[in-house]
């Protein structure tokens, strides 16, 4: 039996539904790397291209062309964000968090409408999504809130939440049951990080000499 034969052999049942080794562990790695974006905690970035890589497999036994394409390109942002932050690491040792301005806003959202459009047409007309707008939207979303992350703008959790709403019922539906629990857990834990980015935004401003952020370090130190 080869790797990828493997990686989607179920390694239980969950609702009467296989869960493949790749939906587990990949998504073992995507909690992790959201608790570790949570902490700014750089390791997050290639906790998220190892675990993007097993969800690929999973994706695309489970007919998912948009969630699997998803997966490649958020490896390739992945290995983006990593750089921006290493480089903050570099220059300052740390990462400061902040707000998105009403033009970045608006450049982030144009770009999850247009972009969903677009792909969703394009997964519809090639025949590979069964479901390809819903499909589409996450792909996208992904790619915007890896964009705005890498960014260290507090908006970043947002769109994630917004994936997360249309990635439970999808992923359920394509037979993903357990990506669809992990996606609840996504929830908390966003929400988590989001009053945490926002409130070190807030110190960022009102207290520029304090550092906001410090990538490897909990912020119990």
């Amino acid at each position: 039996m080869d790797l990828f034969a493997w990686l989607n052999t179920p390694a239980f049942e969950l609702l009467g539904k296989p869960v493949p080794y790749s939906d587990l562990f990949g998504n073992i790695c995507a909690l992790a790397t959201v608790v570790l974006a949570l902490r700014r905690n750089i390791l997050s970035w290639p906790v998220q291209i190892l675990g993007s890589i097993l969800l690929f497999s999973a994706s695309v036994s489970a007919g998912l062309g948009g969630n699997a394409s998803r997966q490649v390109v958020i490896i390739v942002a992945a290995v983006w964000g990593w750089t921006q932050w290493k480089k903050s690491k570099a220059a300052s040792g740390e990462v400061l968090v902040r707000w998105a301005t009403w033009k970045e806003r608006a450049i982030l959202l144009a770009a999850l409408v247009i972009g969903t459009g677009v792909f969703g047409w394009v997964l519809a007309l090639g025949g590979w999504s069964w479901n390809p707008y819903p499909d589409a939207y996450i792909f996208i979303g992904s790619i915007v809130a890896m964009y705005a992350q890498g960014r260290a703008i507090v908006e970043f959790w947002f769109v994630w939440l917004a994936v997360d709403l249309v990635g439970i019922p999808l992923a359920v539906a394509g037979g993903l049951v357990f990506s669809g629990v992990v996606y609840l857990f996504f929830l908390v834990m966003v929400i988590l990080g989001l009053i945490d980015w926002s409130k070190r935004s807030r110190q960022t401003i009102s207290a520029p000499h304090r550092p906001a952020t410090d990538i490897g370090r909990d912020p119990e130190d």
